[in-house]
């Protein structure tokens, strides 16, 4: 029977706050639109550091660094992640698609693609928007993405946390790009 030893800290290969920000990065960001929960925000910012991601755009009444409740989730990740806030979420589609980033919504909508039906280009960059925890991501921001992505679920509620659906979607991107980055 094989033996699991738990890996010290050191054992890990962590890169530090200065190695991560230099890093080359998944080309993927995370777009959080009007997200309630300061635990929910600060897990997205822990997703973020494990992947990678490029950045996370905060909007409208989503929560900002410093904040001790996002900090009880990020774990110090606010300072790995870049972040930006936008109070207009359509005002930073506008600019990430002035970019070249491809807005990709979140969300259970008519004619949305299922997640694992999608096929990621390793070329293109990918803003993820994910939205308020009791309305999902807003109809006017919905209206300005190329795609809508949704998470296949077959139990009762067909509801995930946003932070759980931010994982999905970002190990979908890892495994199926092989952490390609920018």
């Amino acid at each position: 029977m094989p033996q699991f030893r738990k890996l010290e800290m050191d054992e890990l290969n962590r890169l530090s706050n200065e190695d991560f920000k230099s890093a080359t990065k998944s080309r993927f960001s995370f777009v959080l639109d009007n997200v309630r929960s300061l635990q929910n925000v600060g897990s997205m910012f822990r997703t973020g550091d494990a992947f990678r991601i490029d950045s996370i755009f905060l909007c409208g009444i989503t929560g900002q660094p410093p904040h001790r409740d996002i900090q009880k989730t990020a774990l110090g990740s606010t300072e790995s992640v870049d972040w930006k806030y936008e109070s207009d979420p359509c005002k930073l589609i506008d600019e990430l698609k002035a970019n070249g980033w491809l807005i990709i919504g979140i969300e259970q909508t008519e004619n949305s693609t299922m997640l694992d039906q999608f096929e990621f280009s390793t070329t293109s960059k990918y803003a993820f928007v994910l939205g308020n925890e009791v309305n999902g991501v807003s109809q006017d921001v919905l209206e300005k993405c190329d795609t809508v992505l949704e998470i296949p679920q077959i139990g009762t509620k067909h509801s995930l946390n946003i932070a759980v659906s931010a994982g999905i979607i970002a190990w979908e991107y890892y495994s199926k790009t092989k952490g390609n980055t920018l």
